[in-house]
């Protein structure tokens, strides 16, 4: 996420998945390349889900059948800035069992977004920032962090993004920067964690959302939080569809990644059931 600059990519590549034209959510507004500040190449594809215009109601039921316990709602503060770290964790850690949110979203990374949501809403009240966004980009960077995290929000197994050498297709080469203190490399950079941060850019938006002065890339609570304030910056209101596609380009200067996370916005939101798009290799 907000890895390095790179040349605009054709809506379909090889071996793509993308929300096509007719699949676009209502809301996605076309705007200038120029206008994101930072983009990336989100290494995992999306599905594609058709927008459904319906009102909110299914998304308000879901809130109240499976409301955010107060005890993670992690508002303690601490002075400065948080210590941004991966924390060691054994390997003998247990998968959560919380219930799944909508659209079988792990019931821990449910809790994080909501999390997110609500310290931003305190934070950074006129950025109107909804969980269902954060929830769309962390399925896109790393599928909910593969669905296997601990009942702390922690991956089974740390997640890290391709190195970034110039090998990929639209990846320019991106140094190491912080001599592998988050993502173990030691001549080129990866991104780390479920939202798929680059060192320099998640040290600069780090946020602590579970109240222990550390933030860790690896932890979905303090990743999407951080998400959120990257997402945010500059002002950005999530109400106005132009400026939130703003903010979504920050992670990959694609309009039709713009239109995925959207569409599982959409999904989170009305409950809708997301379908592969099926497309025919380039």
């Amino acid at each position: 996420m907000g890895r390095h600059r790179k040349q605009p990519e054709p809506l379909v590549r090889r071996g793509s998945v993308v929300a096509l034209a007719g699949l676009v959510p209502a809301g996605v507004v076309a705007v200038s390349t120029a206008s994101a500040a930072e983009v990336n190449t989100a290494e995992f594809t999306a599905l594609a889900v058709a927008h459904h215009d319906s009102p909110n109601r299914q998304a308000q039921a879901a809130r109240a059948a499976a409301p955010v316990a107060d005890e993670v709602m992690h508002m303690a503060r601490h002075q400065g800035p948080p210590v941004v770290e991966s924390v060691a964790l054994p390997s003998d850690r247990a998968q959560s069992t919380a219930p799944a949110g909508p659209n079988g979203l792990p019931g821990v990374a449910y809790a994080a977004y909501q999390n997110a949501e609500h310290i931003l809403a305190q934070d950074d009240p006129q950025c109107h920032m909804p969980w269902e966004l954060l929830a769309g980009i962390g399925q896109i960077e790393s599928h909910q962090a593969y669905g296997k995290l601990d009942a702390d929000g922690n991956p089974l197994e740390p997640i890290y993004g391709p190195e970034l050498n110039g090998s990929l297709y639209g990846n320019n080469v991106v140094p190491e920067t912080d001599g592998g203190a988050l993502d173990g490399m030691a001549s080129y950079a990866r991104a780390v964690g479920p939202m798929q941060f680059l060192p320099d850019t998640y040290r600069k938006y780090a946020g602590d959302a579970r109240g222990t002065g550390i933030s860790d890339p690896q932890n979905i609570y303090d990743a999407s939080l951080t998400a959120g304030r990257y997402l945010c910056a500059n002002g950005l209101d999530m109400n106005d569809p132009s400026q939130q596609t703003r903010a979504i380009m920050r992670y990959n200067n694609s309009m039709a990644y713009v239109a995925n996370v959207m569409a599982w916005e959409s999904a989170y939101k009305t409950g809708a059931t997301p379908v592969a798009a099926n497309l025919p290799r380039i």
